[in-house]
């Protein structure tokens, strides 16, 4: 299977303008997130976990009490691939509330 590919930034702005909460730092999408406590940080990154391990792509996060960050990006591709736009809004529908 080949790997996915580096997209255009104006490919990656207009997801960005249509996905409000993420943004661009550097080569990675980032979010962060507002959970009731530690147990719904830790929780919300294990549904996560099993989202990423079935895709074959893992993200970088930050849990906190009450709060998750959350960092996608495609190593081998140098930056964002259309992979790290579908988990990102796989994270999203993972979110509470």
């Amino acid at each position: 299977m080949a790997r996915p590919q580096k997209l255009e930034p104006n490919t990656v702005d207009a997801w960005l303008a249509a996905h409000p909460g993420w943004a661009r730092e550097g080569e990675a999408l980032v979010r962060g997130y507002k959970l009731e406590d530690f147990g719904a940080a830790v929780a919300f990154t294990v549904r996560l976990a099993f989202v990423a391990d079935k895709r074959d792509h893992h993200p970088d996060v930050l849990i906190g009490w009450g709060k998750a960050r959350v960092l996608w990006t495609t190593h081998d591709a140098g930056g964002i691939t259309q992979l790290d736009l579908e988990l990102a809004e796989a994270t999203d529908k993972l979110a509470p509330g």
